[in-house]
C-alpha cells in the first residue's frame, strides 16, 4: 500500500498519548514505560511526544494521576468517624498501587499529576479538617501520609509480584534472632517484635501514629 492510500492516523493529544502510557504500564510494567516504547505503541517518533509531556518524569506522574482513578474515596462522604474513613481512604491508595508494584516503585520517587491527585489531596485534607487537624500541620501531613503508604505498597507488592515475601520475611527474622545478647541486647530481646504484625496491622498503627503526632506536633516555626 502506497503512503497516499494508508489511512490517517488519529492525531496525537496529551490525552490520548497518558492513556496509552497508562495501558501500557499495565500490559508491560512501569519498568517498560520509555518514550521510545510509547513512541512504538503510537506509531510515531519519540520526538513527537515531547509536544504532549516534558520528559519521562512529567509522563510517569501522569500515569501514575491515572491509575488514582481507582481510589475509593467514597468513605469520606459517609458516616461514621472521620479517622476511620481516612483509613479508609488510605489503605485503598494502597490497595491501588499494591495492584501494580511497578508503579508503586516510581510513585516512590515521582510526584503524581492530575484531577484523581488533585480529588485524593482534597479528601484528605476535609477529612483531616473534619477531625480538627489545623490546616498547616494537615498540608505537610497529607505528604506523610501518602509517602508511608507509597512505600508500604512498593516494599509489599513487589515482594508479592515476585514471590520472595515469605523467604525475605524468614530471613529477617533468622538474622535477628541470631544477633549476640551482648552486642546487641535490644535487638536480641525484641527480634520476635521487629518482625511481628501483618502488614495491614502495621499501615493501620502508622496512620494512626502519624494522626496522633500531627495533632500533638506543632510545626516549626520559622
Amino acid at each position: 500500500m502506497s503512503r497516499r492510500e494508508r489511512p490517517s492516523k488519529p492525531a496525537l493529544t496529551r490525552a490520548g498519548v497518558v492513556a496509552t502510557a497508562a495501558a501500557l504500564v499495565r500490559d508491560e510494567g512501569a519498568a517498560r514505560l520509555t518514550m521510545r516504547r510509547l513512541a512504538q505503541r503510537l506509531d510515531t517518533g519519540p520526538a513527537s511526544l515531547y509536544v504532549y509531556v516534558r520528559d519521562t518524569a512529567e509522563l510517569q506522574a501522569a500515569v501514575l494521576g491515572e491509575f488514582l482513578a481507582a481510589v475509593d474515596l467514597t468513605p469520606a462522604g459517609e458516616r461514621g468517624p472521620w479517622d476511620e474513613r481516612l483509613r479508609r481512604v488510605v489503605g485503598s491508595y494502597t490497595a491501588v498501587l499494591r495492584e501494580h508494584p511497578s508503579l508503586a516503585r516510581v510513585a516512590v520517587v515521582t510526584r503524581p499529576s492530575g484531577p484523581h491527585y488533585l480529588a485524593l489531596v482534597e479528601t484528605l485534607l476535609a477529612l483531616l479538617a473534619e477531625g480538627g487537624m489545623p490546616d498547616d500541620r494537615a498540608a505537610w501531613l497529607v505528604d506523610l501520609l501518602l509517602l508511608v503508604a507509597t512505600a508500604s505498597a512498593a516494599e509489599h507488592g513487589t515482594r508479592g509480584e515476585d514471590g520472595t515475601e515469605g523467604a525475605a520475611d524468614a530471613d529477617l527474622a533468622a538474622t535477628l534472632g541470631a544477633a549476640s545478647a551482648t552486642q546487641h541486647p535490644r535487638v536480641a530481646a525484641l527480634g520476635a517484635a521487629l518482625v511481628s504484625g501483618a502488614p495491614e496491622d502495621r499501615e493501620r498503627w502508622f496512620v494512626d501514629l502519624l494522626l496522633a503526632g500531627g495533632m500533638g506536633t506543632p510545626r516549626p516555626d520559622r
